[in-house]
């Protein structure tokens, strides 16, 4: 039973009988939370639409579903056991207990992220973390995944990975947190458990049919369906970021600044890295450039100035364009560079936040403290996000790799679809649907396109034909 009342002002009055304490809500905190809970979700679907578009047309539909395939499963994990694995008050250093299983009051609490907003209003706002995580690393099944297993894969990596990652980065009692890494917004458990992920499906999948050869030189089916991810993202980045103030001040106001500032930085860097190449002004590489500015500031986002965001986003470009180039020096198929552009992106803003992170910063909400980084003479945060890099990396990697083995030795939860299905697409193969009425799949498969285009032809002449003799009848008069 909830223990509320409200004040003159209008706020939240939440009442600890058994501590005779009094937490007060403001209910302009809790607005900006929803509001920056929903911004997220739509940031879910902006991956969809960014994966899709990179793709060939007869896979483009799984991408989108994929996305939101990982809002359903992981929020029914989520409620099932994930918030309490991450967010126990109880916690062990590496994973939470069973405290709130099932949600099991899960209430009016202050939350163990801030006392400013209830423990329910904390719980929704980390859901969508761990919905947009998922939604990342599995678009790594891009073009040969099957699409049943991964609901499967989606459920068990969210238990033992990310929940474990989130909790030691995140929850009080995380050896991480009480190390003194800093992590804003999902640096470690968000961005370099994903794209680590993503490379260990890449490896485990293995290369797509054509790899290396003129068959997988393509370019992106639909650029629109990029830019509209991206603006996706890029819009619901100000709640991740935002919103992980947990709280609408100052450090909110700063953390939507940075944000912005690292993506502007670094769509227009990777852009002139593609142009001094091709000569010509790329949509995709400005949209590429500004995810990895994005990524970049995440950690940081909340610890540092409006100056250094600018080398988070030029750093982010740069680092994660030349990082796209590892899959062929390593000789892994990663198809939509989620490891680049997320795992390397994810550990360039851990490190560069060691560097920057500002306890002035840090203070713009009024009550946090922490030591800042070099700029604050701090110089052994470096090591601890060094620390964290390299444990979220190793952890993510080789636990995924065992999930992966284990699933596909298991009846129907082998991940890697038939090469008939890579060959048809995955979404004729696995979905009987497409993301357009026409896909071009005899011109993919090779088939000879005369008798098609003849057929087509005769259909519409005899269509013509039939047309044309109902319009005569119609025309006539009754008798």
């Amino acid at each position: 039973m909830v223990n509320l009342t409200y004040d003159a002002s209008g706020d939240l009055i939440y009442y600890d009988a058994a501590a005779d304490a009094t937490t007060v809500y403001n209910l302009g905190d809790m607005g900006f939370i929803i509001v920056s809970m929903a911004l997220v979700w739509l940031m879910i679907p902006g991956v969809g639409f960014f994966y899709s578009g990179l793709l060939r047309r007869k896979n483009a539909l799984s991408m989108i579903y994929v996305s939101l395939a990982s809002i359903a499963v992981v929020s029914f994990q989520w409620f099932f056991w994930g918030f309490s694995l991450a967010f126990a008050e109880n916690a062990s250093p590496y994973i939470g207990t069973l405290k709130y299983f099932g949600l099991k009051n899960v209430l009016d609490a202050p939350s163990i992220g801030s006392p400013k907003i209830p423990t329910l209003l904390f719980c929704i706002y980390q859901c969508m973390f761990a919905c947009i995580t998922a939604a990342l690393a599995v678009g790594a099944i891009a073009e040969r995944g099957r699409l049943g297993p991964v609901l499967v894969f989606i459920f068990i990596w969210t238990t033992i990975v990310y929940d474990p990652i989130a909790c030691w980065t995140w929850n009080a009692k995380g050896w991480s947190f009480v190390m003194g890494g800093l992590d804003f917004a999902g640096g470690t458990p968000v961005h370099i458990s994903s794209g680590t992920a993503a490379l260990a499906i890449s490896v485990y999948l293995g290369k797509r049919r054509g790899y290396g050869t003129e068959r997988l030189a393509y370019k992106p089916h639909n650029t629109t369906y990029v830019v509209i991810g991206t603006v996706f993202l890029w819009f619901g980045w100000f709640g991740f970021n935002g919103g992980s103030a947990l709280s609408a001040n100052l450090r909110a106001v700063q953390a939507c600044i940075v944000t912005n500032l690292a993506a502007s930085v670094g769509g227009i860097t990777w852009m002139l890295l593609d142009y001094r190449i091709e000569r010509k002004w790329s949509a995709v590489g400005f949209c590429s450039g500004a995810i990895s500015g994005l990524v970049a500031i995440t950690p940081g986002s909340g610890f540092v100035g409006a100056p250094a965001a600018v080398l988070f986003g030029f750093l982010g470009g740069v680092v994660c364009n030349f990082a796209t180039q590892l899959k062929f020096v390593l000789g892994y198929d990663d198809a939509l560079d989620i490891f680049a552009t997320h795992g390397v992106g994810g550990i360039v803003g851990n490190l560069l936040t060691g560097l920057f992170a500002q306890a002035s910063v840090a203070g713009f909400d009024g009550f946090t403290v922490i030591p800042g980084g070099w700029l604050d003479h701090h110089y052994i945060q470096l090591a601890h996000q060094l620390a964290d890099s390299v444990a979220g990396l190793s952890y993510s990697f080789v636990v995924t790799t065992i999930i992966l083995w284990v699933m596909h030795f298991i009846p129907g939860l082998r991940l890697r679809a038939s090469e008939e299905a890579e060959i048809l697409g995955i979404d004729d193969a696995e979905m009987g649907e497409f993301a357009y009425d026409y896909v071009g799949i005899e011109q993919e498969i090779g088939h000879d396109l005369e008798p098609a285009v003849a057929a087509a032809k005769s259909s519409a002449s005899r269509s013509s034909s039939d047309e044309k003799v109902r319009v005569e009848h119609e025309s006539e008069p009754a008798q």
